[in-house]
């Protein structure tokens, strides 16, 4: 069957929550370290996206290291879009979070109108590529949003809000399990709150310790995070290679 998108499996869970983590990292790095400014790193952040979309809508299948690339530059360019619309733009997280949300069910009344069902896997027409990659970069801002909104407005420290998240995140994968819950609704509501999981993960990585750190670089933790990624796509090439063994 013809797809250019990952399953949806436990690998696919953790390489989101590392991917995740990385964006969070690597997108402070960008504004922040580097004293770049949101603007600016918004510019940074989209340029990588469109050239690496640009590849994947453009490939004939599914490539773990080309579609994960994608992931890692939505996060990135979603933290730069959330911080610049809740900092720079000084809406506030609460507004910044709405605005997010309309923007995704915009995508996702618009994606169903044309094909009836929101269904993530497979993938392989390129408008239902297109909204299914702008679904995830809504979800990915948004999910930023909402780590910030706990932590900074709620008062969270950043384990606090991963715990949080995390519940959360085990709640649907019980509803996953155990009801009848639209499975691709579960999907969806699990992929935005993973979004502030990594994140908050990742703030809990660097941010200072008088505020619930652990004070690593930016750079440090954008390099860890970065090749736990880069070793389960490489996990993820080597599951792909075996299937087109065994359907041989």
């Amino acid at each position: 069957m013809l797809n250019k998108v990952a399953g949806i499996t436990v690998l696919f869970w953790l390489m989101k929550i590392t991917a995740t983590t990385l964006g969070e990292t690597l997108g402070d790095f960008i504004s922040m370290t580097l004293n770049l400014g949101y603007s600016v790193g918004i510019g940074v952040t989209l340029l990588f996206f469109l050239i690496i979309i640009s590849i994947q809508l453009n490939v004939k299948k599914y490539i773990p290291i080309i579609y994960w690339m994608v992931i890692v530059s939505t996060t990135t360019l979603g933290t730069e879009i959330s911080d610049f619309i809740d900092r720079t733009l000084g809406t506030g997280y609460l507004i910044g979070s709405l605005l997010l949300v309309s923007g995704l069910l915009i995508n996702l009344f618009l994606w169903y109108k044309k094909y009836h069902n929101l269904k993530i896997y497979p993938v392989f027409e390129r408008t239902k590529e297109i909204y299914y990659w702008g679904a995830i970069l809504f979800s990915n801002s948004l999910g930023t949003a909402f780590g910030d909104f706990l932590t900074d407005n709620l008062g969270y420290s950043y384990l606090a809000g991963a715990v949080i998240t995390g519940i959360i995140i085990l709640v649907v994968v019980l509803l996953h399990y155990y009801t009848n819950i639209n499975q691709v609704v579960l999907f969806w509501i699990a992929f935005i709150f993973t979004r502030p999981f990594g994140a908050t993960f990742g703030d809990f990585l660097t941010k200072p310790v008088l505020k619930g750190g652990l004070s690593l670089s930016t750079l440090y933790a954008s390099l860890v995070s970065l090749a736990l990624l880069l070793l389960m796509i490489v996990i993820s090439h080597q599951k792909q290679k075996k299937e087109k063994v065994l359907m041989q």
